[in-house]
């Protein structure tokens, strides 16, 4: 059997609902494979598939945007469903739209699952579902990628090939891999008693386990706002600390920085209630547990030159001159709300899929094409490759990415199709108009300014 036919069987497979029997030395080939699907996974398959080019996308979960099946923990997602603009113009329309992808069915626009402004989180997943089924995509679910190494190859794309192994050490064989598994290994900082922290991913999300409580929130992003805002009518009083000062969206007109709609515990900081904000370096900080089991703040080099055989008392607490530091008084909780990163484990060294540097860390180092500085062929999509725009443009976000994954996939098609960029021609008397019309109109230039361009060329 040819790895061609394989590739055939596994393609009918998936809607047959049964796996041809292969052994563990077979190598399925595809000319594309896809890790994940989330929504610039869809996107691209998407893409791929009007192509007809061979293409499979591995999902660790059974079903697609497993991420969205958990977060945010509380449901409500800040992408915003703007259902009505007063236009028609389906492309103007995508401006305002931040949670479809692009499809040529009109069936898939996110305004056909919730009528919300802000969306629950499930009707994400479900219409991610339907994009994937109603599209016919080939997704092989309950499938996690383990290892992906290079296999050298002069005939090859790229010079080599990638080869991908999954939890049943099945190989897979391709010749561009498309890397869309976005940021989902918490952030963790270690300090002397972070043992006693409860992580975002797992804290209760029943207001009721917090009543009465004191808690300490790290972090002051929309994940930490996020959960202070469900508990913020029944504890006593919540702190929020973090190295940099609350970035408000409104203010810096990024769409992941603090969104309105998490922002209740300002209020209660700003009018003066028990609520407070404080800054401080995550990393210089300890936590020490008293025999009541409250938790006291205090600093790691206090902790590191005292003796906490001796009990609590032992510790110096921090204070300033008037001795009023906020968090002299003891939590009943501290809660890690520090956001996510990529998860670089599943790399062989061949690969060298390096983090990016300083804010980006969290980030794979790619090029302003979102091809990898390391390897050709292996290519970033999606939340991940947001440090090409971080901080400037929506490319880690779905009304962003979902223009990047599809300059992506043409600037594939150019490379390995010979199918060129598309391109529409005018009559040079037209030129102003046609520049107005994309101005007041296109939506991936709207969405990814700074990022995405037109090219006008003139002929002679």
């Amino acid at each position: 059997m040819t790895a061609l036919v394989r590739g055939v069987l596994l393609g009918l497979a998936l809607y047959t609902g049964s796996l041809p029997v292969l052994s563990c030395a077979a190598l399925v080939y595809h000319d594309y494979c896809i890790i994940g699907a989330g929504p610039s996974d869809l996107q691209a398959a998407y893409f791929l598939q009007r192509a007809s080019r061979d293409y499979l996308v591995f999902e660790r979960s059974h079903a697609p945007g497993s991420f969205f099946a958990l977060y945010p923990r509380h449901r409500k997602l800040i992408s915003i469903n703007k259902r009505y603009t007063g236009k028609s113009n389906s492309e103007f329309n995508l401006r305002h739209d931040w949670n479809s992808l692009l499809s040529h069915d009109r069936r898939l626009l996110f305004q056909h699952y919730s009528r919300d402004f802000y969306p629950n989180a499930d009707e994400m997943v479900r219409y991610l579902e339907d994009f994937a089924s109603l599209l016919k995509l080939l997704v092989q679910y309950n499938t996690a990628i383990i290892h992906v190494t290079l296999e050298r190859d002069e005939q090859a794309w790229n010079g080599h090939y990638f080869i991908l192994t999954d939890q049943n050490r099945q190989n897979y064989k391709c010749s561009c891999l498309l890397v869309a598994t976005g940021t989902w290994v918490p952030n963790v900082v270690n300090f002397p008693g972070s043992e006693y922290v409860e992580g975002y991913e797992t804290v209760s999300t029943n207001p009721e386990d917090f009543t009465g409580q004191t808690v300490l929130i790290l972090g002051r992003g929309n994940s930490a706002f996020e959960t202070a805002e469900n508990i913020l009518g029944v504890t006593n009083f919540i702190h929020m600390v973090s190295r940099s000062r609350v970035r408000l969206s409104w203010a810096t007109h990024y769409v992941g920085d603090l969104r309105a709609i998490n922002n209740g515990l300002l209020d209660t900081y700003q009018l003066k209630s028990l609520d407070g904000l404080l800054e401080g370096d995550l990393e210089d900080l300890a936590i020490v547990k008293d025999k009541k089991g409250k938790l006291h703040i205090t600093l790691r080099f206090y902790v590191e030159n005292s003796n906490i055989s001796a009990g609590i008392d032992s510790i110096t607490l921090p204070q300033d001159e008037l001795d009023n530091f906020a968090p002299r008084a003891p939590y009943d909780r501290v809660i890690r709300c520090l956001g996510w990163k990529f998860d670089f484990s599943i790399y062989n060294r061949s690969l060298k899929m390096m983090p990016g540097k300083g804010d980006k860390k969290k980030y794979p180092q790619i090029k302003p094409n979102y091809e990898s500085t390391s390897t050709q062929g292996l290519f970033v999509l999606g939340t991940a490759s947001h440090s090409i725009d971080f901080r400037k443009s929506a490319g880690g976000f779905i009304h962003g990415f979902r223009y990047t994954t599809r300059a992506v996939h043409r600037l594939l098609e150019k490379r390995h199709h010979g199918v060129p960029w598309p391109s529409a021609v005018y009559p040079v008397t037209q030129l102003t108009n046609s520049i107005i019309k994309r101005v007041n109109e296109a939506s991936g230039l709207y969405q990814m300014f700074s990022v995405l361009a037109d090219i006008i060329l003139l002929r002679e």
